[in-house]
């Protein structure tokens, strides 16, 4: 009977970890409470109407679909227990057994002790979020038109991000030319040209992982589209329709979080310190202490390299992941663990239309600009899933190129229950 492989997980490293097994001689089992693998880096496209959701996100049974020694759960789990050597799921098939294991939940967004802030001001993490985003940014626009007073009008077109990493930057540049080129002409009495945007960073410079020169280049290219900048800005508050910095009020009918993770809480399962964020720290070939058939990987994972912290970013997962996989390969056909090295293929952020930063080697190599954007939309096409989902993704960027509109702008009959993203004193949403 060949050994049992448990992954939980169907992002990056999952997935990587997961085609790693392809030809092993292994029972692989692939559990995730949902049925799609995410291709996160675009999200931020579909929760600005870009994408569609459909655009960025492929089924993981289709994915593994020629793989014959694997199986695919869909389920939440609720319990690992580490001395039985199982897995509690939410449904069917209850119970699963693991000879390996591999746990690779990914992260969510943190807001440093305030959970009530989600409400008020939702991350971007998955395709839930992304339409939640969307609807309130579209939303915004359609309350603006009618809003009874100047001020509130002023207020339903103000957009705070909060955060100066890629995700923060990417969102807080995707607004501005989508208000000022794409909308204008569709709306009577709001003059979306007007509306604000203010990226708040609590650090002293956006996109900390980049050379300070590549993130200087970043401030300006947003302050060039329009976007108000605020650094060493750290958020004290978020209500409804406001965001505090220290005494400052600042008045927002929208509001998105891009400040923080949180590791999966499955970590705090595992029977390890957690180190921050809720991250684990395995041994050099990703096992767990103390339990050398159990291995982490992707955001859930922190691991030191030539005294940095390896970045939780895509390429690393899917590295981590697929050393995780032939470990345990290597361990069923007795041969010794190989520890896990980073190979550092550099950081890339869209900025806006051809507006690009990158940085390779290590910070040597550095570029910005159109060549950047060129070479952003090229490894983004390329590490999709599918043929389907490139195609699709270079139709929409083709027309959102050379019409200035947006392709995914359809709004749900009406919000999530006990959800509004509303300003105090304006009209609920239709």
């Amino acid at each position: 009977m060949q050994p049992r492989v448990v992954i939980l997980g169907g992002g990056f490293a999952g997935l990587y970890a997961a085609r790693a097994f392809a030809h092993a001689p292994v029972d692989l089992v692939v559990v995730d409470r949902t049925n799609h693998h995410l291709f996160q880096p675009l999200l931020y496209q579909a929760a600005t109407a870009v994408l569609a959701p459909s655009d960025i996100a492929a089924p993981i049974r289709w994915l593994l679909r020629r793989q014959r020694n694997t199986s695919v759960v869909l389920g939440e789990v609720t319990r690992i227990d580490l001395a039985t050597r199982t897995i509690a799921l939410d449904g069917e098939p209850g119970t699963l057994s693991y000879d390996f294991l591999l746990v690779a939940t990914g992260a969510r967004h943190a807001y440093f002790g305030h959970p009530e802030w989600e409400r008020v001001a939702p991350g971007l993490k998955t395709i839930a979020d992304a339409l939640e985003i969307r609807r309130r940014f579209l939303l915004a626009f359609e309350r603006a038109e009618w809003a009874p007073t100047a001020a509130e009008r002023d207020a339903l077109l103000t957009f705070v991000v909060v955060g100066g990493g890629p995700t923060g930057v990417e969102l807080a540049g995707m607004i501005p030319p989508t208000s000022s080129r794409n909308l204008w002409r569709e709306f009577r009495h709001a003059d979306t040209r007007k509306t604000r945007v203010i990226l708040l960073e609590g650090g002293p410079r956006l996109l900390p992982a980049m050379p300070e020169s590549l993130s200087a280049e970043t401030k300006r290219e947003l302050e060039a589209l329009g976007v108000e900048v605020r650094l060493n800005a750290l958020v004290t508050g978020v209500a409804g329709g406001e965001v505090s910095i220290g005494d400052e009020r600042i008045a927002a009918g929208t509001i998105f979080w891009a400040a923080g993770n949180a590791a999966s809480p499955l970590g705090a399962q595992l029977g390890v310190p957690l180190e921050r964020g809720g991250r684990i720290r395995p041994h050099p070939d990703l096992s767990l202490p103390g339990h050398p058939e159990v291995f982490v990987a992707g955001d859930l994972c922190i691991v030191d390299q030539d005294g940095r912290t390896v970045p939780a970013v895509a390429p690393a997962a899917m590295q981590q992941g697929t050393r995780a996989a032939r470990n345990i390969i290597r361990s069923i056909l007795g041969q010794p663990r190989e520890p896990f090295h980073y190979v550092d293929k550099g950081d890339l952020a869209t900025i806006g239309r051809h507006r690009a930063v990158a940085s390779f080697l290590q910070g040597r190599v550095r570029i910005r600009g159109y060549l950047a954007w060129w070479f952003w939309l090229f490894l983004h096409i390329v590490y999709l899933a599918g043929f389907r989902n490139r195609a699709s993704v270079l139709l929409q960027w083709g027309y959102a190129y050379f019409t200035y509109q947006r392709g995914a702008r359809v709004l749900g009959a009406q919000p999530p229950s006990g959800v509004s993203g509303q300003v105090p004193g304006t009209a609920p949403p239709p």
